[in-house]
């Protein structure tokens, strides 16, 4: 007898419910004749002798045995309930192609039973066809598919449905994809390769957008709010002429002339409709949001009943569709009265003022949360009590009338109790060391939870540059039993370290630069093998180290160091450098002797950096001592003062005063940064009377260099629009004199002009200030001995519109315009700060952790520098870690 039932749903058309589903086959060339004794009438119990897997090259036996609940040594109806549910929860597992469950010999009481599979075939490689391999590289990060997975029908409409979605977002809405199979051979034959077949088809794109139902505002005003779903642009400026003319003249008869820009102005809507910001695509996600956008701007407006009625989308060709929206607006309303309930702490008359919405306004829906929940330039009424300490505080507003045009609002206030900080915690700093990221919180446990000091801490985090500003989000979580808070501060690491590697031109030489930041060092693991991976870092502390050179004759080396903690308590930031420049060149007289020419600097700098309190805690105060020696010999080729022999020293004491309240440093969006700063020497000349300066060398006047310096900067960002910030900058310089007689030193001038790239500019410490639309140090006044030696006086005023093209933290990118003006002067006399050299002109910049903050921009000078034709003009400026700034 052979029965063979390989799929137990074959026999629900016939089998009742009370019958047992059978899945059983007897092995028919067996000599077992107790196996002709199954039958599906008289089902019997057996034990279970045995229990065998066959057919299965991927899925392991154990699991098989496992997945169908089988136990060798129990008892066993055959057929029955057993076998049937094993043969279900194999096929369950969406791994097989056929499942069989055989009966291969019954001895005495006990059967032995062999589930023999026909496995699903596996993937081995896919391939595309119909698309650009650009295109491939995306898709293939979406869909995920790696050599081995099990081909299902499951696998094959997934990644058809997100390769679908891929080209939904681009506007490819009749995209057509199909995924076609081939078997393998040979001992491969149960892998199968997928060819992935794409015709994207023509982009559909919005071509009309019509609203039924807008009286309030004109149909342009309604679209304009939707950001993401825009209609097709057009240009039709020559149709409609005649009955343009025709409008505008009967106006002019009739007397009627306030019409005639109403009739200009529907005439530009309808037929100058250019798009060149906005695609005109469809993507269903973003056009669900712009009808919420719709609705936001009725809301505020005073439209609290205006909602959409429905909405349709409908072809209109191949390549475009059509949006209908038709809108309810509903009354405009105002507020009639605002009350209070439940406020304890602050009297209503107060609350009302920090809300800032007065009975006869019109209702705004959006200003109402707002000025109740979180206002990012001012204070609303829920940070006034979470910057208290009242974390399970909350206000409800209750419209407790709506009547005509009017609604009376009851404010419910739920000011709980005050919550303290629990636990402090920080996570996902695999390189930082806690200590780093502790000390900037200004959360500590015990303390009252204050909503501004968790964004502040936040803000501290982001400007170390060690984590990633865009995911910096503190998780809260209350504890109302006991009335605390734990706060975790979840960072991402990115690389805070920095190589520089660099090429300029200047003084007729190529120079060549190359760098390293350490800005995240560990001096105090220097000497543990074990933490050079590949140097020690975690501490927070920076090390650069930096050598520039043409060749032989010149090399420059700097090193510094900075540990921003000084004793690990306060945030005083101590800075140690030094620095060493060696010019030597061999040339040969008129006699034909050699000279040799040599010129050398040592410089030393320390400082202290001190975070302040007063007047509030954005405010820092720096001050430090450098001390430059010069040495010369036969150097008079580019050193502009005396004969090129002697040596000269440069010490100064250097004080800065500033105020950074920017919300982070890569790209800002709001905020300040100003400062202004005083480097001043001794004044050595007025502890000497009755010197002759006029009749004296160089070497002699400026042995003991003397000048102070005063120097202010301040810049502002405003966010203008979502992503869209505005930067106005103001830089000013003045170098001043002690003694009138011996007059400004010719050292630490100022340069304006080009790239703001230093090359040699410790050599006479001076000052490169950037300035686009210029050649390098071209917009500076010539008077000592006809060579520039820079100016005593310089002004730069910019104007920047930013926007980015990329917040990762692998790599920041934005694009920007910018207006500048600035320039150089000798002397308060010739000081006019409204006669400026201007320019305009475009750039980018690229923040990669490895390199800093890289930029290029084009500009265009306007105004020409006497004696330097080509000064000005169209230039391509080179910029790193912001030389332009």
């Amino acid at each position: 007898m052979k029965i063979k039932l390989t799929n137990w749903l074959w026999l629900l058309f016939f089998a009742g419910s009370f019958f047992v589903i059978p899945g059983l086959k007897a092995q028919t060339n067996s000599t077992d004749n107790k196996l002709n004794e199954i039958s599906y009438q008289n089902p019997k119990t057996y034990i279970l002798g045995g229990l065998t897997v066959s057919g299965n090259s991927y899925v392991d036996k154990s699991v098989v045995i496992m997945l169908s609940n089988l136990t060798v040594g129990k008892p066993i109806s055959v057929p029955g309930d057993a076998i049937t549910d094993a043969l279900k929860s194999l096929w369950k597992q969406g791994l097989f192609d056929d499942v069989q469950i055989i009966a291969t010999k019954i001895q005495n009481d006990s059967v032995y039973l062999d589930i023999q599979l026909d496995e699903k075939p596996r993937m081995n490689k896919y391939y595309f066809k119909g698309i650009k391999k650009s295109e491939q590289e995306d898709i293939k990060d979406k869909i995920n598919l790696t050599k081995g997975d099990v081909v299902t029908e499951h696998l094959i409409m997934r990644t058809i449905h997100i390769i679908k979605d891929f080209y939904n977002d681009k506007g490819y809405l009749n995209a057509d994809v199909t995924i076609d199979q081939k078997k393998l051979g040979g001992s491969e034959s149960h892998f199968v390769n997928l060819y992935i077949n794409i015709h994207k088809n023509s982009k559909v794109k919005v071509g009309q957008i019509n609203v039924f139902g807008n009286h309030a505002f004109p149909k342009d005003k309604v679209t304009g709010a939707m950001k993401d779903t825009r209609a097709v642009g057009h240009f039709d400026p020559l149709n409609p002429i005649p009955s343009l003319v025709g409008k505008v003249s009967k106006n002019l008869v009739t007397l009627h002339w306030k019409k005639i820009p109403d009739e200009l102005l529907n005439y530009a809507l309808k037929n100058y409709n250019i798009r060149i910001f906005k695609s005109a695509k469809f993507i269903q996600s973003k056009f669900n949001d712009d009808l919420t956008k719709i609705i936001d701007k009725y809301n505020k407006e005073g439209y609290r009943d205006a909602h959409i009625v429905k909405d349709s989308i409908y072809k209109i060709d191949n390549k475009h569709i059509g949006i209908d929206i038709y809108l309810y607006e509903g009354p405009k309303y105002y507020y009639r009265k605002i009350t209070w309930v439940g406020n304890t702490i602050y009297p209503s008359k107060f609350l009302s003022e920090v809300l800032g919405i007065k009975p006869g306004d019109v209702y705004n829906k959006k200003l109402l949360e707002t000025n109740l929940n979180y206002n990012e330039s001012g204070l609303d009424v829920s940070s006034l009590y979470m910057n208290n300490g009242y974390l399970f505080f909350n206000a409800t507003p209750v419209e407790t009338y709506v009547g005509n045009d009017s609604i009376d609002l009851e404010i419910r206030i739920h000011e709980g109790k005050q919550a303290r900080i629990n636990k402090v915690t920080v996570s996902g700093n695999t390189k930082t060391n806690d200590h780093v990221v502790i000390r900037e919180l200004r959360t500590q446990p015990g303390q009252l939870f204050n909503r501004e000091a968790v964004i502040r801490s936040t803000r501290e985090l982001a400007n170390l540059k060690y984590f990633n500003a865009q995911n910096l989000k503190p998780d809260i979580k209350p504890n109302p039993t006991d009335g605390t808070v734990d706060i975790n501060y979840a960072v991402e690491e990115t690389s805070a370290d920095q190589l520089e590697l660099s090429g300029g031109w200047g003084y007729g030489k190529l120079i060549g630069t190359i760098g390293v930041s350490f800005n995240n060092f560990s001096l105090r693991n220097f000497f543990n093998k074990e933490a050079w991976r590949p140097v020690p870092s975690g501490d927070g502390q920076k090390l650069s180290i930096r050598f520039q050179s043409y060749g032989q004759g010149y090399i420059n080396w700097n090193i510094s160091f900075t540990e921003p903690w000084l004793g690990g308590k306060k945030p005083n930031a101590l800075t140690l450098s030094y620095y060493y420049s060696l010019f030597s060149t061999a040339s040969t007289d008129i006699y034909g002797n050699v000279v040799n020419s040599r010129f050398s600097i040592h410089g030393f700098q320390v400082g202290l950096g001190k975070r302040l309190s007063w007047p509030d805690d954005y405010f820092t105060l720096y001050q430090g001592v450098e001390v430059q020696l010069y040495n010369l010999l036969n150097y008079a080729s580019i050193f502009s003062v005396g004969d090129g022999n002697g040596s000269y020293n440069n010490i100064d004491y250097n004080i800065v005063f500033g105020r950074n309240s920017v919300d982070q440093p890569i790209y800002p969006r709001s905020g300040s940064d100003v400062s202004l700063s005083l480097q001043m020497t001794p004044p050595y000349s007025l502890f000497s009377k009755n010197k002759d300066y006029a009749n004296m060398t160089d070497a002699e006047k400026y042995k003991w260099i003397e000048y102070y310096k005063w120097k202010f900067k301040a810049y502002w960002y405003f966010e203008v629009a979502p992503k869209l910030v505005l930067v106005p900058k103001i830089r000013f310089g003045y170098l001043g004199a002690y003694n009138n007689n011996l007059g400004v030193t010719p050292f630490q001038r100022f340069y304006l002009g080009g790239d703001g790239l230093s090359g040699y500019s410790n050599y006479d410490g001076r000052e490169i200030i950037g300035m686009r639309g210029y050649s390098n140090e071209s917009v500076t006044p010539d008077y000592y001995k006809n060579t520039n030696i820079g100016g005593t006086i310089f002004s730069r005023y910019t104007l920047e519109l930013r926007y980015p093209i990329s917040l990762a933290a692998s790599s920041t990118i934005y694009v920007q315009a910018f207006f500048e003006a600035g320039n150089s002067w000798l002397g308060t006399k010739n000081f006019n700060p409204f006669d400026v050299k201007r320019s305009a002109g475009v750039g980018a910049r690229i923040y990669l952790p490895m390199f800093g903050m890289l930029g290029l921009d084009w500009a265009y000078g306007f105004d020409p520098i006497p004696g330097i034709p080509s000064a000005n003009g169209s230039h391509f400026h080179f910029s790193m870690n912001q030389s332009l700034d």
